[in-house]
This record gives C-alpha cells, structure tokens and sequence, in this order.
C-alpha cells in the first residue's frame, strides 16, 4: 500500500508514522523546519502509549513521489480549493482521498438519496472550486478523535485518543476502506469503518460549532467557558440547535448534549484550535465549522437563532483578523 500524506503536521505525520511502522509505503509532504527535521531525523512520536520513531519518506514536492493507492489530507479545510498542485501528481484513477477534516464535508450530499441528493453545499465548496479539485467520488471521509501538536519540527506528540473513523460518502463498506483501515491498526490506531460517518461528523461537530468560535470571540478556554454560567447555557443552545439542523437533513446522531458538555468540561483549561489559529494570525477554519450548518438551516427552515448570532459575530472577526494579517 502507497500512501501519501499531504499536509503532514501534527496529524498527517503521527498517521503517516504509525503507517510506516505497519509497513506501507509512506511518503510525507511538507515544508520548511519541520520537514528538514523529517528528513534528518524521521518522524519521533512521543506518546503515553509508547514513544516511537518513523522513517517514512519526507518531500516538498508531490511530483517525486507519483501516484499513490491512498491520498490522506491533514490540510485544513480552507486549503482544499487550492490543493490542487500538492494532490494531482499523486492521482492515478483508483486513488482514494482520505480527508481529515473537521466540520461539515464539501462531499456531505454526495451519494445521500433524498431531497437533497448531490446538492453543492456552498459555504465549505463555493462555486464547486472543491468538487473540481477533489471529486466526491474519490473521497473517503475522516472523523478525527486523536488530539496531537507539534512539540518541534519532526517532533509529534500525541496527547490522547487513537480513533480515526472512516465512511464512504454513499453507506457502503468498501473495499478501499477495509484495507486502509486494517493499516492503520497495524500501525496501533483506531479506525473503524463506519456505515454511515455522517453521524460522527455530527456528533464531533456539536463541539466544534460552539466552543470554537466561542473561544476565538473571548480568547477563553473549553474549561473557562464550561464553568462560565451564561456561555455554558449558549453552548448548549447551540448544541440543541446543531441537532434540529441535522435531523432537518435526515441524520439523527444518539448524542446527550449534557454528556458533550461534560465531555469538554473534563478536557479543562485546553485552547481550541481556532482559538490557537487566531493566536498565530492563520486564517479561520469556521466555513466548515458553523457557516455552512446556517447555510443548511437556511436550507431546511430551521430555526437558529443563537447558532445565526454566533456566526456574524465570528464571521466578522475572521474578516478583520484576513484584513489585520494582510496589512502586516
């Protein structure tokens, strides 16, 4: 199995290690410090399960490695228009795209019989500039429950979770899925085919869509926003509504939005990754994350009162943050 792994930070290259060690052909693509440490010194992973190191091959550019059976996505969302020069030379006609992303997929209706079958979601696929890049056919979609960071270049570590659930968007247990996953637990992760992963999608996405933006607006915490009475309350309506937005679009996740709280209360005083972004003046991953639920809500007659205000007031504070970055 060939697997190239574009975008390999934190989770590209801690998948990409853990395949090498399987024994797949794995060839990382990177760039700057950390790909330079890749290459001198493999990919160290540090870990409670276990510190190891991965010696996968480390490039910059995607046209020295050629065609791969898998392509696995560790960009974030917001980069997939523009992929297109990092993913075309590894395409052949049967590679599959494993993204990893958070959020509702540019593929959501590909493949979903119903009313909306097929339907361009526009918010995270706007004018099809993703489906061009990345066709719904090829992909396999990735809800990622693992959490790493970057302690330096070249080095992973891995704080908690192994899971990486994987679907085809049309139901099936594919065969292409099969294989992929049983790598990945030869290589001591967590992947279980999923028959239909728009429920994970779901279920990870009642987080994303509230303590994300919430965070970048008042630069607190998961565990300051928990313990917080008023934005406690505001999560959870946002949660409640996230579930009508679902069940309008025929997916009913078995979630308790008291238990998802809870969850991320444990989690403590942790920065969500939106929050680290605006931090680090990198754009906004929030299309995915919350404009494109408003867009189905708008789509579906659902109302959203609270998820509608969060959404204008983050959208405005990702365009001055674009606007800020821009003018440095």
């Amino acid at each position: 199995m060939k697997v190239a792994v574009v975008g390999a930070g934190a989770i590209g290259a801690y998948v990409g290690a853990a395949l090498h060690r399987a024994g797949a052909e794995v060839h990382l693509i990177a760039r700057g410090p950390h790909l330079t440490a890749m290459r001198r010194d493999g990919v160290r992973v540090l870990s409670p399960r276990g510190d190891f190191t991965a010696r996968p091959a480390a490039t910059d550019d995607p046209s020295e490695v050629g065609p791969a059976d898998y392509v696995f996505l560790g960009l974030k969302a917001n980069s997939y228009a523009a992929s297109g020069p990092l993913v075309h030379p590894l395409l052949n006609d049967r590679t599959a795209v494993v993204a990893a992303q958070n959020g509702i997929p540019w593929w959501y209706f590909h493949g979903l019989p119903g009313p909306y079958a097929g339907r361009r979601v526009e918010s995270v696929d706007p004018a099809g500039a993703v489906s061009a890049t990345l066709p719904p056919s090829r992909a396999i979609g990735c809800v990622v429950y693992a959490a790493t960071e970057l302690a330096a270049p070249g080095v992973v570590r891995h704080l908690e979770g192994t899971r990486f659930s994987i679907g085809e968007p049309g139901r099936e247990v594919s065969r292409r899925c099969l294989d992929f996953s049983e790598a990945m637990r030869a290589g001591g992760l967590k992947c279980p085919v999923e028959p239909d992963l728009r429920n994970d999608i779901w279920i990870k996405l009642l987080g994303n869509i509230s303590f994300n933006p919430i965070s970048a607006l008042t630069r607190a915490t998961m565990g300051g926003i928990c313990r917080h009475p008023d934005t406690r309350a505001l999560v959870e309506s946002m949660m409640r509504e996230t579930l009508e937005v679902a069940a309008a679009v025929g997916c009913r996740p078995e979630i308790s939005v008291e238990r998802r709280i809870a969850g991320a209360e444990r989690v403590g005083d942790h920065k969500t990754s939106t929050l680290q972004d605006l931090e680090k003046g990198k754009p906004l991953e929030l299309d995915v994350l919350l404009a494109a639920v408003v867009e189905l809500a708008r789509l579906t007659d659902t109302p959203v009162p609270n998820l509608r205000a969060v959404h204008a007031l983050a959208d405005l504070l990702a365009t001055h943050s674009s606007s800020a970055g821009s003018a440095q």
